[in-house]
This record gives structure tokens, sequence and C-alpha cells, in this order.
């Protein structure tokens, strides 16, 4: 009877909590998951990848983490846990790579928008001034616009050169210098360099709060994952013993490490949803 009174505070906890752990979302509409899933790959550099493959990858890697576990302990809740670890580990893999070229990314879109502006100023058409990003813009943006300047040249269509860069790029920043360009190409105006300069700064300024907040955030993140891994670290060295893993084929062992497992799913929730940051939606995909 105590289990299920301690089950039933916890559910009732999680239903208090939940609002903030899983807000409703009123801002822009979400995408569906197959475009998320891409746009993650995409911002990976695995734009070549499709989301099956990953969930295929994710199966194997489950399959291999938990015989490996049951291998070297044999202990049946943890072959579970290792079967539900390492079917996350790909897309936490993909998750972490994009978000890692995210951040890359988001340091060189000043540079891009400067480049923009020097080459419009010198007299430059548009089409012209983006296709010369492949060789002056940075390093990292070089082959989406080289597949652009193609693009263009292959089509002569700047619309459909900008769609597909876009989709290329995956980046919402991205999104809003090309679709500023797009509207200068349709209905004209003499304010694009104003607009671009200004946005320029506006990048700027958020790279740089964005970086003091993530300088200052790092090692509570960093102290909250450690924290999160420590119990399981422990459980799977504790479970080569074999009295400890008979121990945990129990009925008993089962429900502690089930109950643990949701304790650090949601511990790790709420960390993340303290610590995060606000993400800017593409508007323009």
């Amino acid at each position: 009877m105590t289990w299920l009174l301690g089950a039933t505070l916890g559910l009732g906890l999680l239903l208090a909590v939940s609002p903030w752990l899983w807000p409703r979302r009123t801002g822009a509409p979400d995408p569906r998951p197959r475009a998320r899933a891409l746009d993650r790959l995409t911002l990976a550099g695995l734009d070549g990848v499709p989301p099956l493959a990953l969930a295929a990858a994710s199966i194997v890697a489950a399959v291999l983490a938990a015989g490996v576990a049951l291998a070297l302990v044999p202990a049946v809740a943890v072959a579970a846990a290792a079967l539900a670890a390492g079917g996350a580990a790909p897309t936490l893999a993909v998750r972490w790579r994009a978000k890692r070229r995210e951040r890359a990314q988001a340091r060189v879109w000043p540079d891009v928008v400067d480049h923009l502006v020097s080459a419009v100023r010198s007299g430059l058409a548009l089409p012209d001034a983006v296709a010369q990003l492949e060789r002056a813009g940075p390093e990292l943006t070089r082959p989406a616009f080289a597949a652009f300047a193609a693009d263009h040249r292959a089509t002569g269509s700047f619309a459909y050169a900008l769609d597909r860069v876009k989709d290329r790029l995956a980046d919402p920043v991205a999104d809003r210098i090309l679709e500023t360009l797009r509207m200068a190409r349709e209905v004209g105006g003499t304010e694009v360099t104003t607009v671009l300069r200004e946005l320029a700064a506006y990048l700027r300024a958020d790279l740089a709060t964005r970086g003091e907040l993530e300088a200052r955030q790092s090692w509570v993140v960093s102290a909250a994952r450690l924290g999160v891994a420590a119990p399981w670290i422990v459980l799977l060295i504790l479970s080569t013993r074999p009295e400890a893993a008979q121990a945990y084929n129990a009925p008993g062992g089962l429900l502690l490490i089930a109950g643990g497992a949701v304790v650090t799913l949601i511990a790790y929730r709420v960390m993340l949803r303290i610590g995060a940051l606000p993400v800017e939606a593409r508007w323009f995909a």
C-alpha cells in the first residue's frame, strides 16, 4: 500500500509541474516531426541521411547496448536501461552535433551580412552578391552558397535558389537574411543595406548576450548532468557482483530501477527546462 501512495504522490507532483515542463506552444506553428528531423540532420551536417536511417541506427545501437550489458551484467533491469540508453544515443548525438554547428553558424552570420552589405554597396546585383559568398564568405557557409550559385546558374531563378539554400542551411537567422534579400529583389527599395546593417548589429548583440549567459550556466548544467549519470554508474558497478545482480532481477529490484529511471528522466527534463535559453523558430521555412 505504501508504494501505491508514493506512486500516486509522484504522479500528482508530475501533473502539477507539467505546465512548466511541457508548456503549450502558442507561437509559430510547430512543424511536422519529419521536418524537424530533417532540419536537425541538416544542421548536424547529415543532410543526405534520411530520418529512417537514424531510426535504424537507434534500433541497432539499442540492441548492441542491451546485448553488451546483459553479457557483462546478468541483470534484466540493467539490460533494459542499456536498451533505452542505446536507443537514445544516436538521436542525442545528432542533437548535440546540430547544436554545436548551430552555435558555430551563429558566430559567422554577422560577417555574412557584412559581406552582403559590401557587395550590394559596390554595385553587385543581389544574386551575384549572394553567390560571391562561396569565395568571400566564412568557411563554414561556403558549401551552401556554392550550391546556391550552381542552382542560380542552372535555373536562372533567384527565388528557387534561395529556397534551396534555406533548406541546406536550416537556420532561422539565414531565413531572415535571405527573405530580406528576396523582398528587396521583388519589391525594390534603397534601404536594403540599412536593414542588413541593423540586422548585423542585432545579431552581434544577441550573440554576446547568449555567450555570457551560456558561460555562466555551463558549470551548473555540467554538474546537473553528472548528478544524473552518477547513480547509474554506481548501479552498473554494483551489478557486476552476483548477489547484487540477483537482487536487481527480483521484482523489488526491477521496481527500484524503473522508479529510478522515471525520477532521472523527470530530473533531467527539469534541468533542461530551467537552463534553456529561448530558441528562435524558423518563421520562413
